[in-house]
C-alpha cells in the first residue's frame, strides 16, 4: 500500500464516520456538499480518488478541516500485512521501505521496515532536528555509518541514534538485511 492509497482509505473511514456523526444519509450529504451521492459513496468504499477541488467542496460542506478528513482514523487496532503493503521507496536490487505507520499530529513517531538486500546500501539525509532514530534488526547483518564511523547490528540487536545527520544502512552479507525503524521526534 503505497502513501496515496493509505490517504485514500483514511479519507474513505473518516468520511462516512463524519457522515454517520452527522446523521446525514449520502444523498442529504451530496445536498451540502455540492458532490455527487455517487463520487461520495464511492469514496466511502475506497475506489475513487479524489481531487483538491472535491475534497474541499467535502470539507466546507460538512464544515470540518481537511486534516480532520485525512489523517489516520482512531482505531484500537490497526493490522498491516507485510504480503500486502507496497514499498514507499525502493532501489532493485538495493533496498526497499515499508512505510507502517506513517506521521500523525497527534503521535511523536513514525514506523518503517526496510530490506537491504546482498551489497546494498541505502542513504538517507537528515531527518530534520531534534530527531531520534531506534533500530531493531530481525535478519542479516546491517552496517550502519553514523558520524563516520560504523556500527555492526545483528539480528536481535537494537541502535539508537540522533538522525539529524546524514548517515547509511548496508549489506555486506549473504542474507537479506530486514530492519525495523522507529524515528521519534523530541
Amino acid at each position: 500500500m503505497n502513501r496515496l492509497d493509505y490517504i485514500n482509505k483514511n479519507i474513505a473511514i473518516n468520511l462516512k464516520k463524519m457522515r454517520i456523526a452527522k446523521n446525514l444519509s449520502l444523498e442529504g450529504t451530496a445536498e451540502q456538499t455540492g458532490v455527487s451521492k455517487s463520487m461520495l459513496a464511492q469514496i466511502e468504499r475506497g475506489e475513487a480518488n479524489p481531487s483538491i477541488g472535491c475534497l474541499g467542496k467535502i470539507v466546507s460542506g460538512l464544515r470540518v478541516e481537511l486534516s480532520e478528513l485525512i489523517e489516520t482514523p482512531r482505531q484500537e487496532t490497526y493490522y498491516i500485512s507485510k504480503d500486502e503493503i507496497v514499498p514507499t521507496k525502493e532501489v532493485e536490487g538495493q533496498y526497499s521501505i515499508f512505510t507502517y505507520f506513517p506521521y500523525e499530529k497527534d503521535k511523536p513517531f513514525e514506523i518503517y521496515g526496510m530490506d537491504i538486500y546482498r551489497n546494498g546500501t541505502y542513504y538517507s539525509g537528515s531527518h530534520g532536528e531534534n530527531t531520534v532514530e531506534y533500530i531493531t534488526v530481525a535478519t542479516g547483518i546491517l552496517t550502519l555509518r553514523v558520524r563516520e564511523k560504523k556500527y555492526i547490528i545483528r539480528p536481535g540487536d537494537a541502535f539508537r541514534f540522533d538522525s539529524d545527520i546524514e548517515h547509511w544502512y548496508r549489506n555486506d552479507g549473504a542474507d537479506t538485511v530486514r530492519l525495523t525503524s522507529i524515528f521519534c521526534f523530541k
